[in-house]
């Protein structure tokens, strides 16, 4: 059993004055692991006045001091790497591999990253008389999900330190071992008392109190567009800065030149890799109408060797999703696709066969979609892809903007051209162009209601720092 009982507050682990418990569920067995103390306001106070005191002091360190302290997470990290993977895979279900490879790779890059940013970033400029100055925002809080657990929390952590911020960190409920594992690690690092606290429990009491205290300077949400909304609220009494990545429904475009047999596997890879929880998945599949059967079939036979089962076995390509509320909101939306007339081309409601316990999804894919269907329109965060028919390129763009969200669009095609002309027209904030994954040092986050702020690299490190003008006379 791991137990999330005491938090983090001022360098020491506290007994909280929260006083609930909750069991921490491994999806994939359907049973408690662990439990969590979920805290309170008083506990939030507790963390918020932590963190503002021991601004005065960080907030002053050097560049040179923060390069160290980033220096030395990096090595905690590697070294306990192993106890990371395992806490990700019990936690949330990822498969062992996935756990190792990218969920826990995601959290160290994120160091790395930002390390390379802080050692190249000007903080201090001369624009004629006038030095313009980048300094820390303040006590930062930091609110994350459950879905890629410690890259949410490295990729706001980390670059809070590199920009001299001090911080309260809420973990989500759901996935609260690996936060905790890597509040250990901020400690055995050196990190100073009260620079990072962490503090659990769940959104309504101490998402609610974080964003909305006085003392807070910033407020950093990843989460639903839903959850976002109320952060923003509760933020905007005390004009904070609010940065949020936030939900998506990623389009997806083949052009008709674009090689099926290469591209359409890796679409249903990206879209389906983690039980398809990932904001940036691209489920929307905008393919030409001549060339839906085909997309169809290929997609069908590359979810058909994709195993579905326990995260401990080495052969499970997808594991279950995170708990028994996500599992059946999958399930209606499914039945939601079949009712509203899409095409069923593989998977459906249900267990994927053999699979009893654990919160497993049958891979699913649709056709005949359109961008008016429930599918087509909301964030599933389950397995699940929509393949749309277009007619020209023009109404390609048309139905991949046709939505509230804006986070992440893919394009494919061998026309340069035509590719730049769809790659200028998306409304979204991040194009992945004929394959190409993601890049840890580019800007990551949305337009519209996916978000507002840039995380990642050098744009996450700029949005913890404030703009200073220091005007002098002239000569």
């Amino acid at each position: 059993m791991d137990q999330c009982t005491k938090f983090y507050v001022a360098g020491q682990w506290i007994e909280p004055h929260g006083q609930a418990v909750r069991d921490i569920i491994n999806p994939a067995t359907e049973q408690a692991i662990g439990a969590v103390r979920m805290g309170d306001a008083d506990d939030v106070n507790r963390a918020v006045s932590a963190a503002k005191a021991a601004f005065v002091t960080y907030s002053k360190s050097t560049r040179a001091e923060r390069i160290a302290l980033l220096e030395a997470i990096l090595a905690v990290y590697q070294r306990r790497y192993a106890e990371m993977v395992k806490a990700i895979s019990s936690e949330m279900g990822a498969p062992m591999w996935l756990a190792e490879q990218a969920q826990a790779a995601m959290g160290q890059g994120h160091i790395a990253a930002t390390l390379e940013a802080l050692r190249t970033l000007s903080f201090e400029e001369q624009r004629g008389t006038t030095v313009v100055r980048r300094e820390p925002i303040g006590v930062c809080a930091l609110i994350t999900p459950w879905n890629w657990p410690i890259n949410q929390v490295a990729c706001k952590v980390i670059p809070a330190l590199a920009a001299g911020c001090t911080m309260v960190l809420k973990p989500s409920e759901e996935a609260p071992l690996s936060a905790a594992l890597f509040a250990e690690m901020l400690h055995e690092a050196g990190v100073p008392p009260g620079v990072f606290n962490l503090v659990h429990g769940d959104g309504p009491t101490v998402g609610s109190a974080l964003s909305s205290h006085p003392d807070v300077d910033m407020v950093s949400f990843t989460g639903s567009t839903r959850a976002g909304v109320e952060a923003a609220k509760n933020a905007a009494p005390t004009v904070k800065r609010v940065a949020q990545e936030l939900g998506g429904k990623s389009p997806n475009i083949l052009l008709d030149d674009a090689d099926f047999a290469a591209v359409v596997p890796v679409g249903i890879q990206y879209s389906m890799v983690n039980s398809g929880q990932s904001c940036n998945a691209p489920t929307r599949m905008l393919v030409p109408s001549s060339r839906q059967d085909e997309a169809a079939a290929i997609g069908s036979a590359t979810v058909a060797a994709m195993k579905v089962g326990d995260p401990a076995q080495a052969d499970s390509i997808i594991g279950p999703v995170v708990n028994e509320a996500q599992y059946n909101r999958i399930q209606r939306l499914i039945q939601a696709g079949i009712d509203e007339g899409a095409t069923l081309v593989c998977g459906g409601t249900g267990r994927p066969a053999g699979l009893e316990t654990g919160f497993y999804v049958k891979p699913t894919i649709f056709s005949n979609v359109r961008n008016d269907m429930t599918i087509a329109r909301e964030e599933i965060f389950g397995p699940v892809l929509c393949i749309i028919p277009y007619g020209t390129d023009d109404e390609a763009i048309s139905i991949a903007n046709d939505t509230p969200y804006g986070l992440s669009s893919y394009v494919s095609g061998k026309d340069a051209a035509r590719v730049q002309h769809v790659v200028e027209s998306l409304r979204a904030g991040m194009v992945h162009v004929n394959g190409a994954g993601v890049d840890l040092n580019a800007p990551f986050g949305g337009y519209k209601q996916s978000g507002n702020g840039r995380e990642w690299g050098e744009f996450g490190l700029q949005d913890f720092l404030e703009v200073k003008a220091v005007m002098n006379p002239a000569a």
